[in-house]
């Protein structure tokens, strides 16, 4: 569709004007963000070479124009500023190469050296004749390999920067010598750290616990995914686990046409489906009647309204463990409400909402979707009236006074303020609906089960999520922990992709000054 003038597309109608925002955004903006992307990745990473090309030339030319100090400071490290007197600065630099060299001697290059195998000789058995049997004999240990041979990686990204840092505080204080300056002292960097640089020391601790703690974790758990771990391979135990390269994506998206693999690439896909599906519906209808109920209650004209709220948040007031456990057990075969029903006479037979395999196990989506809007609408319901208390009133009685309706003022008016202020918590809200594990493992374990689906690991059923099904697929009888990280990948990456799009067109993002 070509490109419409303001004019033009204020001439259109509500529908046309949809269409035409569609259409514009699969066929312009969509493009053009993806080629922006990819063209910004390449600039940043000819950047980073770039960057890297500039840090070489600089340590060269620190070396070759550098004094002996300095050139000595490229094998041991801190040497320069032990000569210089900045003896705080030295030990450090000298103690974390010292530590370093004695960690890599050890234990480090072993780990390093059977990174690219995990491991050579397996678990062995071998007779007792204290006990009179065969016992297990571990040797390589392919978990902790890959583990610490990580963990080794990152020691030693650690010490190049350390390195670095090293070159660069010998070139800095042989200049600032030149110039006739002062070299500052232990004592003036102690007090640097909590004065000038306090942001540096308090950021440290955390910055080393998110890199061990969080990167550390992701990256084994991404390398995992081009291993074959699972419960038969374990590493220790019973059987080493090795690398398989591509093989675990290839089974799981079938991109090789594989007719052997066909199932877990069509249970991924109705799996994902299924997700997306929840998560529109999770996140909007609880967003929209929450929004509704919160306009109900805050009318003028409305008494009760603290009682109301009261009641409404007792629903989030009791642990969700506890409430959704009820209520699955509530709507039961064998539960209340169909003893209800049967005993008054309304039904002949009770009704298996969490067992029903018609329509792809429709009555149990249905169910969980309303099950949720029940547990979400309490919170909707108060971040939506205290942003309701901050509409100016002004703007509802212009609306009044040019003859606007109720309707066209929602529309106009409450609906564009709500977008604009909970834009951000809609985009995060269907995020975390996606990888809402508590409502649908507590509710239906992912039942009923998908027959279909049998033959992939997890034993899916209709309500499973992809969150639900990377637990099972951990905890089932296979125990696939390589699967799992690959459904992780995909879901980090699903979710990127349409957090990515819709961050960009949120109009809290694009139109930050439309309210202000």
């Amino acid at each position: 569709m070509a490109n419409l003038t303001d004019l033009e597309y204020l001439r259109l109608n509500r529908w046309n004007r949809f269409i035409y925002r569609f259409s514009h955004f699969f066929t312009e903006k969509l493009p053009n963000g993806l080629k922006n992307f990819f063209v910004g990745t390449g600039r940043r990473i000819a950047g980073a070479a770039k960057k890297v090309g500039a840090e070489c030339v600089d340590i060269w030319s620190t070396f070759v124009n550098g004094d002996w100090k300095t050139k000595l400071s490229f094998l041991v490290m801190g040497f320069g500023n032990l000569a210089r007197g900045q003896i705080l600065r030295g030990i450090l630099f000298l103690l974390f190469e010292i530590v370093f060299i004695f960690y890599m001697v050890t234990t480090g290059a072993y780990w390093l050296s059977m990174l690219p195998s995990l491991g050579l000789q397996g678990p062995s058995k071998e007779y007792d004749p204290i006990y009179d049997t065969e016992i297990t004999i571990p040797h390589d240990n392919s978990f902790k390999i890959l583990l610490y041979g990580v963990l080794t990686i990152f020691f030693i990204i650690a010490f190049i920067y350390t390195w670095r840092v090293n070159v660069r505080q010998n070139k800095l204080a042989e200049q600032i010598l030149k110039s006739g300056k002062k070299l500052r002292s232990g004592r003036e960097d102690l007090r640097s750290m909590v004065d000038d640089q306090f942001h540096k020391t308090l950021l440290a601790l955390p910055l080393t616990g998110i890199i061990i703690f969080t990167v550390l974790p992701i990256v084994f758990m991404i390398l995992v995914a081009f291993t074959n771990y699972d419960g038969a391979h374990n590493g220790y135990s019973n059987a080493l686990f090795s690398w398989v390269g591509w093989k675990n994506f290839d089974t799981m998206l079938n991109w090789s046409n594989n007719s052997g693999t066909q199932s877990y690439s069509a249970t991924f896909g109705e799996v994902l489906t299924w997700t997306l599906i929840w998560a529109f519906f999770a996140t909007f209808t609880n967003y929209f009647l929450g929004m509704f109920v919160a306009m109900a209650i805050n009318k003028k004209g409305i008494k009760l309204k603290k009682v109301w709220r009261t009641i409404l948040v007792l629903t989030i007031a009791i642990p969700q463990f506890i409430s959704l456990l009820y209520v699955s057990k509530m709507f039961a075969k064998d539960g209340i409400l169909n003893g209800f029903l049967l005993s008054m006479g309304w039904i002949s037979q009770a009704i298996d909402f969490w067992g029903d395999t018609a329509n792809n196990g429709l009555l149990a989506r249905i169910m969980v979707i309303v099950i949720n809007i029940w547990i979400g609408i309490p919170y909707l319901m108060l971040i939506v009236t205290g942003i309701l208390m901050n509409i100016p009133a002004d703007l509802y009685e212009s609306a009044r006074i040019d003859g606007a309706n109720a309707w066209q003022q929602y529309t106009k008016i409450t609906l564009p303020y709500m977008l604009f202020i909970t834009g951000p918590y809609l985009l995060t809200s269907f995020t975390g609906n996606m990888n809402n594990f508590n409502v649908i493992y507590l509710l239906t374990g992912g039942a009923p089960t998908n027959a279909a689906a049998s033959s992939a690991a997890g034993a899916v059923g209709f309500t499973d999520l992809l969150i639900t099904w990377l637990f099972k697929i951990t905890t089932g009888a296979g125990n696939y922990y390589y699967l799992a990280s690959v459904v992780g990948i995909l879901v980090f990456v699903v979710v990127a992709v349409i957090s990515l799009i819709v961050y960009n067109v949120l109009p809290s993002i694009k139109n930050e000054e439309d309210f202000q």
